[in-house]
């Protein structure tokens, strides 16, 4: 990616250019792929980690202790790499608005939605942010090509994702739904961001991800010092360990992962890993938490891999209008 060199080491304050019309043009690799399937595999410990960790540390608390984990583990590296962040106001401007869009909005949200939404409803929910990021590229911004292979799989995936939390999960939808709603906007919130994040590929993924969780973490330690008093708490080793884990691996890995697979792939087909990290997650869950295999395991897993091979196989003949 493009960066400037000033003084003694590098500096990642390329100016960013607006959204591409055409991202993740030409030929892609197994490389690109398996990047993909890296961000799942760390976007997919994201439930059984909090599960542990939420038990004695709060939801605001957790989500801005992880933030600042995962900042100060990239700030690290960027110092070892010789690597500057960005001094301009524009940069910041954008990392806070990607960071508010693509996590401090949207896990708020959610968390407070699961006080009244079963896991199982929340997970399917979720899980129609590709199709949402679909709808906009399609009939907004149209700055790739939408095509009906895309929209199949998309919804090939939500239907393996159903299959896969039971279809009992779609009787209960209804029975609270402001919090559904919620969960709604939370996901239209995710699929902006991976349109929005676009316009950051400008700067290094690292830089991105190590500006953006530092000002995620920074506005919601204000709100956790006032509500949840963290030297008031007992956390578990467990929930420590949980928590440092999931702000490195999670949060900072992740983050970074997904800024290259934006940059690599494209909207609709980083997207793709939503569902991927449906049968990951529920196989660290079997790991970690000793939950039980779902029945439907294996057809959802057929459903949802046929519609991951959808959405990335390209076919730009068959263009939505």
């Amino acid at each position: 990616m493009p960066q400037s060199t000033s003084g003694t080491g590098r500096n990642a304050t390329s100016v960013a250019s607006p959204l591409p019309s055409m991202p993740a043009t030409g030929a892609r690799s197994w490389r690109d792929y398996a990047l993909l399937f890296a961000l799942a595999c760390c976007w997919s410990s994201t439930y059984p980690l909090a599960k542990l960790a939420l038990d004695t540390i709060p939801p605001i608390t957790f989500i801005s202790a992880r933030s600042l984990i995962a900042a100060a583990f990239l700030f690290a590296i960027l110092s070892m790499r010789g690597i500057k962040l960005p001094t301009d106001l524009k940069a910041w401007k954008l990392f806070a608005t990607q960071q508010l869009i693509n996590s401090t909005f949207p896990f708020l949200v959610i968390t407070w939605s699961q006080q009244y939404v079963p896991a199982s409803n929340t997970v399917v929910l979720a899980s129609t942010t590709p199709i949402f990021a679909f709808l906009i590229t399609s009939l907004i911004t149209r700055h790739e090509p939408a095509t009906l292979l895309k929209l199949a799989g998309a919804i090939l995936g939500l239907a393996g994702t159903v299959v896969i939390v039971g279809l009992d999960a779609l009787h209960g939808f209804g029975g609270q739904i402001i919090a559904e709603i919620a969960i709604l906007l939370a996901t239209i919130s995710f699929a902006c961001a991976t349109i929005f994040g676009l316009r950051l590929s400008g700067y290094d993924p690292m830089v991105v991800a190590a500006g953006s969780l530092l000002f995620g973490g920074l506005i919601l330690l204000p709100p956790s010092l006032i509500i949840d008093q963290p030297w008031t708490l007992h956390p578990t080793p467990t929930a420590i360990v949980a928590t440092v884990v999931m702000g490195i691996v999670s949060s900072a890995l992740g983050l970074m992962l997904f800024y290259v697979c934006l940059g690599r792939l494209g909207t609709l087909t980083t997207n793709a890993q939503g569902y991927l990290r449906i049968p990951i997650g529920v196989g660290l869950s079997v790991l970690l938490l000793g939950e039980s295999v779902p029945s439907n395991l294996a057809l959802g897993l057929v459903l949802v891999m046929a519609g991951v091979a959808a959405m990335t196989v390209p076919a730009e003949r068959l263009k939505w209008r």
